[in-house]
Parts: structure tokens; C-alpha cells; sequence
């Protein structure tokens, strides 16, 4: 009976475990670099892995996030991804990087990510920032930052980023996934393809049908 007591909470101790965990889980072996080819390969959280005796030091290098990118969008900001995509040795190491630049009065309007917590410096400008939190309470944390100053958004939650000034502005934000995802909200919810329902719609943001219809146009021609 004690070994059936033991068993069970060895049981809830493991689940317990692995819902506790907030990050991509952590690795089994020194890094696990990504690789298309899957001959003689291990597949291992989401990427097959390169015999690490071929690793070199280029799958663990990326160039270039000190070269501006162009923000003439229509919101007004461009983000780079540092990610298992770009660097291969990323993988399983549960990190990714990005830079975002923004114009002045651009944005990085409200999305989540839903594998990553992020935490963001700016290094030029002054931004404002804010993520909300999960229902019921709603509640907003904002923030304006100066060059220097750091902000944290938890995983999952939405957030945004807006350039108050009149000058461009540039962050760079590391977040605690190879690949965290990103929901960008009005491209989702108004962009979906196939389109959601616009009778749901209208009644679950209080809108006129219409309205619904001609953000729908909008932002799936913008989405594809």
C-alpha cells in the first residue's frame, strides 16, 4: 500500500513539475544544434539536432542587428529576430533575441508571445509600454522608458510598445524561448483566414457589423 501512496505522488510531483514550468525545457546535452537533414539525426524538442563533431562556430553566430531597418510600414516599427530560425545552436537553449525600430509615432502594437517571457532595453529614445493582465482584473502596467531603462513583460500576456517621440527610436528585447511566437492581436482576431465570423464579432467588441466587415477587409489584405 505504501509503494501505491508513493507511486501516486510520485505522480502529481511530476505533473505538478512540468505545469510549473514557464521557459522551453531545459536541455539534455551541452547544445542541440538545429539541422534540416535528418540523417543520422536526433529529433529533440522541435528541431533535429547536427552531430555535435560537425557543430562549428558559425551555428552559433548571427551579423547585422547593428544595421537599422526600414519602419516605413503602416505601423511604423520593423522587429529582427535572433531566433532558432537565424542561429541554429539556438536550438533547445530556450533564448532568442530581437531588435525592434521604431519611427517616430511608430509602434509595436498589442501582441503576445506565448512560449516567452521578454525583457526589453531601449537603446535610443523614448518609448511607452504596458502589457495587461489576464482576466478578470484587466489590469494595465505602463511605463515610459528612456534610453538605458529595462521593462519586463510576462509570457503570454499582451503588450505593446509606442514610440512617444520625435525622433527614431531603437530596443532590443531577449526572450526565454528558442521560438517564442508572437500574436500580433488586430491581425489575428480582424485577419484570420478564413475569416471569423462577423456577427461574433460585432457583438464581442460591441461594433457595428459594418465596422467588423471593413476591419476584416483591411487587415486580411494587409496579412496577405
Amino acid at each position: 500500500m505504501k509503494a501505491v501512496h508513493f507511486l501516486v505522488a510520485s505522480v502529481f510531483l511530476a505533473l505538478a513539475s512540468s505545469l510549473a514550468s514557464a521557459s522551453d525545457p531545459s536541455p539534455l546535452q551541452d547544445f542541440c544544434v538545429a539541422i534540416n537533414d535528418t540523417k543520422n539525426a536526433v529529433f529533440v524538442n522541435g528541431k533535429f539536432c547536427k552531430d555535435p563533431k560537425l557543430a562549428t562556430p558559425n551555428d552559433f553566430f548571427f551579423s547585422g542587428l547593428n544595421i537599422p531597418r526600414s519602419t516605413e510600414n503602416l505601423v511604423g516599427s520593423t522587429v529582427t529576430p535572433v531566433n532558432v530560425a537565424q542561429i541554429a545552436g539556438l536550438n533547445t537553449l530556450g533564448v532568442s533575441l530581437v531588435r525592434i525600430d521604431y519611427a517616430p509615432y511608430g509602434q509595436n502594437p498589442p501582441h503576445t508571445h506565448p512560449r516567452a517571457s521578454e525583457i526589453l532595453v531601449v537603446q535610443e529614445g523614448t518609448l511607452y509600454v504596458g502589457f495587461v493582465t489576464s482576466n478578470p482584473e484587466n489590469k494595465l502596467f505602463t511605463k515610459v522608458l528612456n534610453k538605458g531603462d529595462v521593462f519586463v513583460f510576462p509570457v503570454g500576456l499582451i503588450h505593446f510598445q509606442f514610440n512617444i517621440g520625435k525622433t527614431n527610436a531603437v530596443a532590443f528585447a531577449a526572450l526565454s524561448s528558442q521560438n517564442p511566437g508572437v500574436i500580433t492581436i488586430a491581425n489575428a482576431v480582424f485577419g484570420s483566414d478564413p475569416a471569423i465570423n462577423p456577427d461574433l464579432l460585432a457583438r464581442a467588441f460591441q461594433l457595428d457589423q459594418k465596422v467588423v466587415k471593413s476591419l476584416q477587409a483591411k487587415f486580411w489584405w494587409d496579412n496577405n
